[in-house]
């Protein structure tokens, strides 16, 4: 098999303030696994240095390290051919690009949708939360009234950025009492801090806040007094967290996971631990989002998923196939992962 990698920018139309600093574009690494008989599958490696401290260069050498391995892999099975990648390129941004690379091959090859080599008995739609951008009251408010009017029942965003209470509270206002508001500190406080600051944020009804804190008992302690519910994100990644059972609720990203294989452990191991899971993006590209959609499909998520984030970018011409439709998403169900780069 041969490896071909290639550098992709993409711009955000709105920058995206959070606790981690202001995000106004993406780079990726665009990876084409191609086998001898011709058949293509393609992945993508979306590592966000401020939310998980890998750089694109860092992602591109653990590449690298694959290149030999595919050489040598005409002919295995896939799971054979992903297991020494993942040994090879240990950074999971890289591995996620090839696990990527290689459902969509053997999918491609076989004429079958991804989610129906997972096992899944259906594709069907997934729900979506909107993620709003404005860091002001009005722009927020108008950020998730349009969301509402377009079909959207839940939205998200970012606190521990400033005005946080106003801007909920002006977001409650515009959507009113039915519509789910999620939040997401990214880390942005201590763990005596954050049971402060969620009370003060409680009353504008929130569905539950993503990483208040970063830290299984840091997470343990602030849920312990806090009547929001709290997601893991952030310190998914931890030793042992996965299985600790700390919040209610795990939020788990492809990228981070080490793609599709990875990413169905992380939730096979957090739901053993009691937790409920969904996904999310780290505002990847749209293998990555197409990837997610395919595991959405087997684990079945009871909450929206946030996983709509390509209307974000500002000079990507996104497939119709990954179009949100009402505040759905549907699973692609064409061969492979089903979708074009």
């Amino acid at each position: 098999m041969r490896l071909e990698i290639a550098p992709r920018r993409l711009r955000l139309r709105t920058p995206l303030t959070t606790a981690q600093g202001t995000i106004a574009e993406r780079e990726l690494l665009d990876v084409i696994v191609i086998a001898a008989d011709g058949v293509a599958g393609a992945g993508e490696a979306a590592p966000l240095p401020s939310y998980d401290g890998v750089a694109l260069a860092e992602v591109r050498d653990a590449l690298e390290d694959c290149r030999d391995v595919l050489g040598d892999a005409e002919g295995l099975p896939r799971g054979m051919v992903a297991a020494a990648c993942r040994e090879a390129a240990v950074l999971p941004q890289a591995v996620a690009a090839v696990d990527l690379a290689l459902w969509d091959l053997y999918g491609r090859r076989a004429g079958e949708p991804v989610w129906r080599l997972l096992g899944a008995e259906h594709g069907g739609r997934v729900a979506v939360n909107a993620l709003l951008a404005a860091e002001d009251r009005a722009g927020a408010a108008a950020e998730a009234a349009a969301a509402v009017a377009a079909g959207f029942a839940c939205v998200k965003l970012k606190v521990g950025i400033g005005d946080d209470g106003g801007r909920l509270a002006a977001v409650r206002a515009a959507v009113g009492a039915d519509v789910a508001i999620r939040i997401d500190a990214n880390g942005a406080w201590q763990a005596e801090q954050a049971g402060a600051q969620l009370r003060a944020l409680a009353p504008s009804g929130v569905e539950l806040c993503e990483e208040p804190s970063h830290g299984v008992a840091e997470l343990r302690a602030v849920q312990a007094e806090s009547e929001i519910p709290i997601a893991m994100d952030e310190t998914s990644i931890a030793p042992g967290a996965l299985d600790s059972g700390a919040t209610p609720i795990v939020c788990l990203k492809l990228s981070r996971c080490g793609g599709i294989s990875g990413l169905l452990d992380a939730a096979e191991r957090a739901r053993s631990a009691g937790s409920e899971v969904y996904l999310a993006s780290t505002l990847d590209g749209p293998l990555g989002i197409a990837g997610a959609l395919h595991v959405a499909a087997l684990l079945e998520p009871s909450r929206p998923c946030g996983l709509a984030t390509l209307s974000a970018f500002a000079d990507l011409d996104v497939d119709p196939a990954l179009a949100v439709v009402g505040g759905f998403m549907q699973v692609p169900t064409g061969p492979g992962l089903g979708v074009r780069a």
